[in-house]
Order: C-alpha cells, then sequence, then structure tokens
C-alpha cells in the first residue's frame, strides 16, 4: 500500500504548552521537512476541504526526509483522532502537557491579547461551563459545526488531560505517543529536543540557540484564584497519573 503524501509525525497540544517554540526548531533540522504553515488544522476546521487540500500543504520530499505540523487544538477536538487514524494510522503524535493551572492563565491572558476575552479571570472561569454548554455535542453531531466557544474558552477543559488522552489512546496505540511536560522543554530545551529525535528516529541535530517561540507574558493571580485552580485540576492529575500512568503533575 503506498504511503499517503502528509504528515510523519504531529504536534498535537497542548495550547499555551510551546508548541510553537517545538516544531519550530524541529524544521531546522535537516532531516525534517517543513509544511506550508505549523498549524494547517485539517482536521479540525478545513476537514471539509478534503484530502487533496490538506497533501497540497506539504511538499515532496525525498523517502529519507520526514514532515509534520503542529495544530495544538488537535487534542481537545473530539473528531480529530479517528478521521487522522483514517487517513494515517502509523502517524507519531507528540504531546506537549503544561502544568494546567500556568496553561488556563496564560490561555486566558492570551485571549485577551488577541481581543477575544473582556471578562475578568474569575469571570471567565466562573462562566466556562455556561460558554461551553453543548457546544462538544454539537461539534461531534453536525462534523463541520466550528465552536468558537470550545476553542476560545476552554481554559479549565483543556487543562483535564486525562480525558483527551483517553480519546485518543482509544484510537491510536500508546507506542506513537511521545508525552513531554512542558516545563522540561521550557528548562532544557536541548534536551527535551533530543527525545523528540530519538522518539521520530532522526539523528542528533544541536541548533546554536534556542530562542522561545510565541511567548506570552502575564501579570500575576491573586493567591486566591490559584488555589482554586489548583484544586479544580488535582482529581485531574491524580486520574493521569493512576489512570494513564503519567505523573507530570503528582507531587
Amino acid at each position: 500500500m503506498k504511503k499517503l503524501k502528509g504528515p510523519d509525525f504531529l504536534i498535537i497540544g497542548t495550547q499555551k504548552g510551546g508548541t510553537n517554540s517545538l516544531y519550530n526548531y524541529l524544521i531546522q533540522h535537516p532531516k525534517v521537512a517543513p509544511a506550508s504553515g505549523k498549524e494547517i488544522h485539517y482536521f479540525d476546521f478545513n476537514f471539509d476541504k478534503g484530502l487533496d487540500w490538506y497533501q497540497s500543504q506539504f511538499a515532496d520530499v525525498a523517502p529519507d526526509i520526514i514532515t509534520g505540523e503542529g495544530s495544538p487544538y488537535y487534542l481537545y477536538h473530539p473528531l480529530v483522532a479517528p478521521r487522522l487514524y483514517d487517513l494515517y494510522p502509523q502517524v507519531k503524535l507528540i504531546v506537549l502537557l503544561r502544568n494546567p493551572v500556568e496553561r488556563a492563565i496564560s490561555h486566558y491572558y492570551w485571549e485577551v491579547k488577541i481581543g477575544c476575552e473582556s471578562l475578568s479571570l474569575a469571570e471567565a472561569i466562573a462562566s466556562e461551563s455556561t460558554r461551553l454548554a453543548g457546544e462538544t455535542e454539537k461539534i461531534v453531531h453536525e462534523g463541520t459545526y466550528y465552536s468558537f466557544n470550545h476553542q476560545h474558552y476552554s481554559y479549565l477543559a483543556r487543562g483535564i488531560y486525562v480525558e483527551q488522552l483517553q480519546n485518543w489512546m482509544k484510537v491510536f496505540p500508546r507506542e506513537q505517543f511521545l508525552i513531554l511536560k512542558s516545563e522540561d522543554f521550557f528548562d532544557s530545551p536541548a534536551a527535551t529536543m533530543g527525545k523528540v529525535e530519538q522518539f521520530l528516529e532522526l539523528p542528533s541535530h544541536k541548533l546554536d540557540e534556542y530562542i522561545p517561540y510565541n511567548q506570552n507574558d502575564y501579570p500575576p493571580v491573586s493567591d486566591a484564584i490559584y488555589r482554586q485552580l489548583t484544586e479544580y485540576f488535582q482529581p485531574y492529575n491524580q486520574r493521569l497519573s493512576q489512570e494513564l500512568g503519567i505523573d507530570l503533575f503528582v507531587k
């Protein structure tokens, strides 16, 4: 069976977890060819454009060159995993997981920065369940439904990593995932890239420097909100450890 033109790897998440930096470091490797852009969003927003459109986002490459993309909404979107598996069942999947408290705060301030959020952080957290009510069900039921709220106002929901990974692992075998802690990547990018290269079966390639991409500076939040978020995510982090053996956030 001829291999379909398209990705050998996907960076599927998480948003605000360092995916821009990881992708930009990776495409500087001499054995990696970039796609037309980092985030193609075929399997979530652009699926109705068809496979020919998606394949056109990737250049023809030599047999020893790999290619891929990184769309961090993929991890959270309920329809991406089965759509991807139907076309690219052998694709390798890279996941960066950031402390969900810090991820939620960064996500909120990013939405403020791009003009999509006008509520305070406390209000946004309190409003999330109302904003997201029924949206996942509509996406699953309609297939082509786009939910602004699901994409932009999922501060808490996107940090429930155990449920997202379980959805993916119902479709793809565990060995096709490389799951990394974002904080390790931020602190030691070269070491993390070594793990990525090993996972993708690439020769080692060190960059002269590892400049962070798409950083989002934001003010400190109140102790009360930080404590609220920490308590909210604690049981989900415990489940991530107990059910999937991923102990990144359990103390």
